[in-house]
């Protein structure tokens, strides 16, 4: 085999890079924005910090996500806490980029394994922004944030939390306004992008 040859053989070999990916969350925000909410689901052609755009049907008027996927953690609590929770995840986000986010949404994907759906907890930038502030502080590169979603359907972040936390997250007794994120739990959240398309 000549010298020339060899080299286009390598070359067929090689790994191409693809032209789109997109990671676990994206793909199921995007099935449930377009079949269970009758929206188009966009995939930006460059990472601008976006990551789908959501369109009405008649693709008039946009808003744009920015998707964050995280494991479940429940089977890893104790037994007294994995019945009334449904998931709890882990997300780590970069401050710098949740606070310079060009996003108008922010949605944590909750993929439990107790439930053939995900949940989703979509929320405003802005608002994300001061919740995360509120809670874990101005300081460092990193937050880690636990969301956790209950089968009365109520979320919480639950970083740090103690164990009596956690036992009246799942009693329904817990009370922490900064904390509470059930106002944007599924249903509840997307009617606040359903109703940013129509304005």
């Amino acid at each position: 085999m000549k010298n020339s040859e060899r080299r286009t053989a390598c070359a067929i070999l090689l790994p191409m890079k693809p032209l789109f990916t997109i990671h676990a969350g994206e793909y199921l925000v995007g099935l449930h924005v377009q079949k269970s909410l009758k929206l188009n689901a966009w995939i930006p052609a460059k990472d601008i910090g976006i990551d789908l755009l959501v369109t009405d049907s008649d693709n008039l008027h946009a808003v744009s996500l920015q998707v964050k996927y995280g494991k479940d953690f429940l089977p890893e609590m104790k037994a007294e806490l994995r019945s009334p929770l449904r998931c709890v995840s882990w997300f780590t986000l970069n401050r710098a980029k949740l606070d310079t986010s060009q996003a108008q949404f922010w949605v944590f994907v909750l993929q439990g394994f107790k439930s053939d759906a995900p949940d989703f907890v979509v929320i405003p930038t802005a608002e994300v922004q001061r919740r995360m502030t509120e809670i874990h502080g101005s300081d460092g590169g990193k937050l880690q944030s636990y969301f956790c979603s209950t089968e009365n359907n109520q979320c919480w972040e639950t970083r740090r939390l103690r164990a009596d936390d956690m036992k009246q997250i799942a009693n329904g007794t817990f009370e922490d306004p900064a904390r509470d994120f059930t106002k944007y739990l599924n249903e509840n959240g997307w009617a606040a992008v359903a109703n940013k398309l129509k304005s």
